[in-house]
């Protein structure tokens, strides 16, 4: 999934319709006439037209004769777009946000890893092993850790055998991203992550189907916990009391 911050004029037109849809200012069911925004953002017509293309793409909106472009119902949008889920956090949304991503995989990853420990190739052992000594040497290093782990969960789901189920990894990956940055930020307070999936790993590696579920939503109980340190970490910071 392709995020638009950052990309120059056009990412810039697509960033602002976009928060805007996303955050509420532009109501469900409102009309976006292009040539209004061309004056009101002062780009060219094609500028506009390309970006409510982007965001059309992201379910935000639609096009139909004698109507024009119309802010589309927020149970159409695409809740998994790495832009519609930075545009729900930036908007206030993050407590929503992360809550359904907690529930999400607490559905999944259980069932998915108890897959693994009985389908698992040696390949996808090497592959979780060296994801989880790259977290174990990412130290302070923020961005690597967040790397580390997501290349372990995605490599659990790939070792599940089931295709759709890897899939979901790239389908979670943006709020993913955005809950590990809370966790590894600057008020995180977690405690080494390696046992917790060290415990996940070892289970499948020995082909034990219920312990490496129950590891696994030890390990996602232990996330939840990271998490609201985390936030509250931020709270006290925003408060001046941290």
């Amino acid at each position: 999934m392709v995020s638009y911050a950052g990309r120059g004029v056009h990412g810039g037109v697509v960033e602002s319709l976009g928060s805007r849809v996303v955050g509420g200012e532009v109501a469900v069911g409102a009309t976006l006439d292009p040539r209004t925004l061309v004056d009101s953002m002062g780009v060219s017509l094609t500028v506009i037209r390309e970006a409510l293309k982007v965001l059309a793409g992201k379910g935000l909106v639609a096009s139909r004769q004698k109507r024009g472009t119309f802010v589309r119902p927020r149970t159409e949008w695409n809740v998994l777009d790495a832009d519609v889920i930075r545009w729900r956090i930036q908007g206030g949304e993050a407590d929503a946000v992360l809550r359904d991503l907690a529930e999400m995989r607490s559905i999944v990853e259980p069932a998915a890893v108890r897959r693994a420990a009985e389908r698992r190739t040696e390949q996808q052992l090497s592959d979780l092993e060296a994801a989880l000594d790259r977290m174990a040497r990412a130290g302070d290093d923020a961005a690597e850790a967040v790397a580390a782990d997501s290349d372990f969960h995605h490599a659990l789901l790939v070792a599940s055998g089931n295709e759709m189920l890897a899939m979901l990894h790239d389908l979670m990956a943006p709020a993913l991203r955005a809950r590990d940055s809370i966790v590894h930020g600057e008020h995180g307070c977690a405690d080494d992550p390696v046992p917790s999936h060290r415990a996940v790993l070892d289970a499948i590696r020995d082909g034990d189907a219920a312990r490496s579920g129950a590891a696994m939503a030890d390990l996602l109980a232990k996330a939840d916990r990271d998490l609201d340190l985390a936030v509250r970490g931020q709270a006290r910071a925003v408060s001046g009391q941290g």
